[in-house]
């Protein structure tokens, strides 16, 4: 029996003409619904047609070994899914608080599709976007926040945004997350950089009457220092509450790739500490975050903002190991003119500090890949994802192990095992072993009872937990003309 433990598995790799290819490695890609970014396409799609955009977009990135979506459900106040609190998204249908057709719950479909070919769901929220563009035409529906709470809804520079600083406004916030972890099958909880708006020129933040009440009340801290502890406070809760409801459900989140100007020596550009009032190193160094997935948008050359100086500074701030998974610029091959090449660097250089927790991606944005823009997936699958993978362990997280497989048996090249009914198992992996290598072949549904073999050689297969745990392996060999073998 061979043996492939958790620990292994991390450094693992298949080798193919001459070269490794992680099996354990986050592979995730961004779906936008705000302004229809990547799903759905349009408002004015069907039901079906959104439906149908969602399969495509799920199949394409299936094919070039992508294992991970993270789904925008809350883009400004609103909703892709069933809600007592915040209206049906515009994004949706056109029109707030207009429901789909058919009774259709997008996050709910999104999630069993995904399933379907073994992708985690990363449900994305943004925390105080009230809504993109106030100067709209489009109507807020009535259950709507700036509505509800109209004193501390502000129109700032082209938004609405919501003020941290109210508790009612934090209060909503995690009552909307948690809704979503309560009701909902979701692997994780994630949110993107913006906190408060960015900085408009000449004009402060309109929260000065919360700020003041904070004054009155015995609050001591400054202005800037208030609004950054507002939003330690929302992270903080959240990392909290989200493990009290389910433990396994992960928690990240992709802030802005600078923390400060000068972090580290010689990078320069926007502060989000001091403009966002985000204090994004806390929230990673205090153990908040299972991961933290930096958008480092930049190219990998250019000094003031280089990649891989910033990608080593992350990762020197993860203080409890657990993970980092680099946000990737991948838009920029048709926004900023960069090469596919710029991101396979970008992706192997992610990929040689994997001894330091290191251990994925997630592309900004799925139509890249869907649409192979500017040949992209061709490079990726030729180059990058050439097989596929597992996600990353987090052995921190808390759920029950899954069952070895059971009752495994081949007949050809065919081989069938008992279907799982612990309720434990996410998926099935299974693994090769040639020349000494372990090579990951595939990685099933749950509900899958049976591969096809294509090599007579030696297979192990595991059960996978959601969290990534390994069950003990059950080995086979593919030999023809024999009914049933086992080890």
């Amino acid at each position: 029996m061979y043996l492939i433990s958790n620990e292994i598995q991390l450094n693992v790799y298949l080798f193919e003409d001459d070269s490794y290819w992680p099996v354990r490695e986050f592979r995730g890609a961004f779906v936008a619904t705000v302004a229809n970014i990547d799903w759905p396409s349009s408002r004015h799609l069907t039901t079906n047609q959104q439906k149908n955009e969602l399969i495509n977009l799920l199949e394409k990135l299936q094919k070039l070994n992508f294992n991970a979506i993270v789904l925008q459900v809350r883009p400004a106040g609103d909703a892709l899914y069933s809600s007592k609190l915040e209206p049906w998204s515009y994004y949706l249908t056109g029109e707030q608080g207009k429901a789909p057709s058919r009774s259709t719950i997008p996050l709910e479909f999104a999630i069993t599709e995904a399933y379907k070919r073994n992708f985690e769901v990363h449900a994305w929220f943004n925390p105080y976007r009230a809504r993109s563009g106030s100067n709209s035409s489009v109507g807020l529906a009535q259950n709507h926040i700036a509505h509800i709470y109209p004193q501390y809804v502000y129109k700032y520079g082209h938004d609405l945004w919501m003020d941290p600083g109210a508790s009612v406004i934090q209060d909503h916030a995690i009552k909307v997350f948690l809704d979503v972890v309560t009701r909902y099958d979701i692997d994780g909880v994630h949110i993107d950089d913006y906190f408060l708006s960015l900085s408009v020129s000449g004009t402060d933040f309109p929260d000065s009457h919360t700020y003041s009440s904070y004054k009155q009340s015995g609050g001591n801290l400054g202005l800037t220092d208030w609004r950054r502890n507002n939003i330690n406070t929302l992270i903080q809760h959240l990392s909290t509450r989200i493990k009290t409801i389910k433990p396994y459900v992960k928690f990240g989140i992709s802030p802005f790739g600078i923390w400060q100007r000068g972090y580290p020596h010689g990078i320069h550009g926007f502060n989000s500490f001091t403009s966002l009032y985000a204090d994004s190193r806390k929230w990673f160094k205090e153990g908040w975050l299972d991961y933290v997935a930096p958008q480092l948008y930049w190219q990998i050359d250019p000094p003031a903002q280089s990649y891989p100086a910033l990608l080593d500074w992350w990762l020197d701030q993860n203080t409890h190991q657990h993970h980092v998974y680099t946000s990737n610029y991948a838009s920029a091959v048709f926004a900023k003119h960069w090469s596919p090449n710029e991101l396979v660097r970008q992706v192997q250089i992610s990929r040689s500090r994997d001894s330091r927790k290191s251990f994925g991606n997630i592309h900004f944005s799925a139509k890249v890949f869907v649409g192979n823009m500017h040949g992209m997936s061709d490079v990726f699958h030729a180059n990058v994802y050439t097989s596929p993978a597992l996600t990353p362990e987090m052995p921190w997280l808390s759920c029950p192990n899954p069952p070895k497989p059971s009752n495994v048996k081949t007949h050809g090249y065919n081989v069938f095992w008992t279907p799982d009914t612990s309720g434990h198992v996410r998926s099935w992996a299974i693994f090769h072993f040639i020349a000494e290598v372990f090579g990951l072949v595939t990685v099933l549904p749950q509900d899958s009872t049976s591969f096809t073999a294509t090599e007579i050689v030696s297979y192990v297969i595991v059960s996978v937990s959601r969290i990534g745990k390994q069950s003990t392996e059950e080995s086979f060999t593919i030999r023809l003309n024999s009914s049933s073998v086992f080890g």
